[in-house]
């Protein structure tokens, strides 16, 4: 199965480092909602396709500017959410990292369907500073639902952390954040049959 991991465009919580990765609920810049209408010409997502988004306002933002019209099914999912690469031990999760609530997404991104499945803790928590064995775990039992989804192309719009770890598991090399996606940035994986 191929899937492409999409980075969103660019975040006004990349915009003047590090302090503002201390904004809450980062939106797209002018700049990122241009980066993702691009990307909607690159990628001929079809009715028959899927788009995961983490549970962000940037990737859900520019998950839905890659959908457009499409009719495509949009799932938001926690196990594609934030994660910190590589892994600091007593890290937290950056103000701009924090997911949003179920009942927001339901409320400003009404064509997307949650994930399920998932435990309430996995909503508010998610992967970012999951150690890693644990999060190979949640890796192995997201790329299972995809497969089980029965889509003809799976995109998932996420992080350079998250997209960067997904990558490591499905390779099973060791990546660096030299492996970074830039922002809107994409690539292709295969993985099981």
């Amino acid at each position: 199965m191929e899937i492409t991991f999409i980075r969103h465009g660019q975040g006004e919580h990349t915009l003047s480092l590090p302090e503002s990765l201390q904004l809450e609920d980062p939106t797209l810049t002018e700049a990122g909602r241009e980066q993702a209408r691009s990307l909607s010409s690159v990628f001929d997502v079809t009715k028959d396709d899927l788009v995961v988004a983490s549970p962000t306002r940037r990737t859900l933002q520019t998950a839905s500017l890659i959908a457009g019209e499409s009719g495509c099914r949009r799932v938001v999912h926690p196990l594609v959410s934030p994660r910190m690469f590589p892994q600091k031990q007593g890290a937290m999760t950056l103000p701009c990292d924090r997911m949003l609530d179920q009942e927001t997404i339901g409320t400003e991104f009404p064509g997307f369907e949650l994930g399920s499945g998932m435990d309430r803790n996995m909503w508010t928590s998610g992967i970012n500073v999951l150690p890693h064995d644990e999060f190979a775990e949640c890796a192995d039992v997201f790329l299972r639902w995809t497969e089980e989804q029965g889509a003809c192309h799976v995109y998932v719009v996420s992080h350079d952390g998250t997209i960067t770890a997904y990558r490591e598991r499905l390779r099973g090399e060791t990546l660096s954040r030299a492996h970074f996606l830039s922002d809107a940035g994409w690539i292709r994986e295969r993985f099981g049959q």
